[in-house]
């Protein structure tokens, strides 16, 4: 499948942008998120977010394009979009234990191991994992023709309900991070898979700490 999200939209649409979430920075001249934000984003926000990701791709850029008010990359130049923000991740991620992956279609993925991201059955971000989720979205504000998708993902062992709702939780956890530095909801969503998705074999202890993650993938908003 082609994770390229190709839209195609009236130019005034593009114009419209997300209300009542910046504000301006009297001395920096930009827009910071307020604080009135940042309580919403603990709350409603986050509800759009978990739902965001069960909806079709092409749809969730639709939503960024003319609620983010953002244009979309061209056709032609999104090899070396997504060259140059793969590059800037590989830059600022350095030495974090972060892995960054590209796949043949285009995509990046972050791979965020379990045991540096979160305590062990918590879905609390460590604090020292939270300068490496700053660094995330320093990039990503950067190169805002993005759609990010958050995933969570546990081992086998413990019920399937809790493995389940501890991936949801630290999905939704790394996102709200996100989403206090700026990064407009519409390019977010959030979503568990619990034990189902396991990369590496869970019989084993080194196999389960690698199935314990929560992934970012970045696909990049392509407009004709």
């Amino acid at each position: 499948m082609n994770r390229w999200i190709k839209i195609s939209l009236p130019l005034a649409l593009t114009g419209a942008l997300m209300s009542g979430c910046t504000t301006l920075d009297a001395f920096t001249g930009e827009n910071q998120i307020s604080g009135t934000s940042k309580g919403a984003i603990a709350g409603g926000l986050l509800g759009a977010v978990i739902g965001a990701a069960t909806a079709p791709k092409e749809d969730r850029a639709k939503r960024a394009l003319i609620g983010a008010g953002i244009g979309g990359v061209a056709g032609g130049g999104v090899g070396f979009y997504m060259d140059n923000q793969e590059k800037k991740l590989r830059e600022e991620l350095v030495g974090t234990g972060v892995q960054v992956s590209r796949t043949e279609e285009g995509q990046i993925d972050l791979i965020m191991p379990g045991n540096i991201t979160f305590d062990v059955s918590s879905s609390a971000v460590q604090a020292s994992f939270k300068p490496t989720l700053a660094s995330v979205a320093k990039v990503l504000a950067e190169y805002e023709d993005t759609l990010v998708t958050i995933s969570g993902h546990s081992d086998s062992t413990g019920s399937d309900d809790f493995n389940q709702l501890l991936s949801e939780q630290r999905a939704t956890s790394v996102a709200n991070i996100i989403l206090q530095s700026g990064i407009v909801v519409e390019r977010v969503a959030a979503i568990g898979y619990g034990e189902n998705r396991p990369i590496a074999d869970n019989s084993t202890a080194n196999g389960r700490a690698e199935n314990r993650r929560v992934e970012i993938s970045l696909d990049a908003i392509v407009q004709d």
